[in-house]
């Protein structure tokens, strides 16, 4: 019993510590852009966001990089909190591929938003940042 409580262990930790640097560093960007839009931190959402973004919401709007922070700069769009469910980073390259599962709690354009969206979005690696060039989600059954 024991030698197999040893063997499952290593093969969670080996699965747990076998994301490479660009999968933790995708994460990390993914999480700091979370925490931005919470924050309003515009220089952070500057800098994870590509100049060409294309952000689809679960609704079908579509916003470019300027607008989709203007919406936010503008209160048109307010995050109260982001809580990340569920989330798997694969790398190819200079590109990376988010699925992930996220509750949102916000205000947009006055209507409270309290939503499960399961999500895709795609990161690319410009120069040691990544920074996301498209997303796209549904809202998910409670």
């Amino acid at each position: 019993m024991k030698s197999l409580l040893t063997a499952c262990f290593l093969l969670v930790t080996t699965f747990v510590f076998a994301q490479s640097a660009d999968e933790k560093a995708v994460m990390a960007a993914e999480k700091q852009r979370f925490e931005a839009q919470v924050a309003k931190n515009y220089d952070v959402l500057n800098k994870v966001l590509a100049d060409d973004l294309i952000y689809t919401h679960s609704n079908g709007n579509q916003d470019t990089k300027q607008s989709y922070i203007q919406s936010i700069k503008d209160g048109k769009s307010k995050y109260d909190a982001i809580d990340v469910q569920e989330m798997k980073v694969r790398v190819y390259g200079n590109t990376a591929i988010i699925n992930g599962v996220c509750l949102i709690k916000a205000a947009n354009n006055g209507e409270t938003i309290n939503t499960r969206l399961r999500y895709t979005d795609v990161y690319v690696k410009k120069g040691n940042q990544w920074q996301m060039a498209a997303w796209q989600s549904l809202r998910l059954q409670n």
